[in-house]
This record gives C-alpha cells, structure tokens and sequence, in this order.
C-alpha cells in the first residue's frame, strides 16, 4: 500500500485529516510488528488517541476500512480483516 494513496479516497473525503493522521501512524508503525507485539501496540495507540481526543464513529470506521482495503495487500486485507473481528467481539 502506498502511504498516502488510501487517504486521499473519496470514500474518508468527510473524514478529518487529524484523524487520518492518526491512521496512517498506526497502519505503518503497526505492519511489521509481530502477534505478539499488536495488542501492546494497540493499547498504546488508543491512549494516544484518546490523549488527543480523536474517535470514530461507526460510518467513519467503515469507510475507513473500505478504503484501506481498496488499496491493501491480500497480506494487508487479512491483517485488516482480523482486526475488524477483534473489534466486532468486544
């Protein structure tokens, strides 16, 4: 996936750029990192996000998604993929 390609998708057109900011920081530091490693790293982001007062509704999650996946990998889809059912289990 190319860093900014996704964020300039007519689907987060409505979406804050601070907020897709924040996205691109967790896509990218969080690519590489191992199973193991996500749940630490996912803590951390989302005390960083809500340090800087930053949420998502349910639409701005789904078109968020859509366009991440518009320009993923299958490697990056599945990753994706897996943390959306994270989410949908809590």
């Amino acid at each position: 996936m190319k860093q900014n390609e996704w964020m300039n998708d007519p689907l987060v057109a409505g979406i804050d750029t601070t907020k897709l900011q924040f996205l691109q920081m967790l896509v990218f530091e969080g690519q590489n990192l191992k199973k193991e490693q996500m749940l630490p790293f996912l803590m951390s982001i989302a005390k960083k996000g809500k340090n800087q007062n930053i949420s998502f509704d349910d639409n701005e999650i789904e078109a968020i998604v859509a366009a991440l996946s518009k320009y993923s990998t299958p490697e990056e889809a599945e990753k994706i993929n897996k943390l959306m059912a994270m989410k949908k289990k809590r």
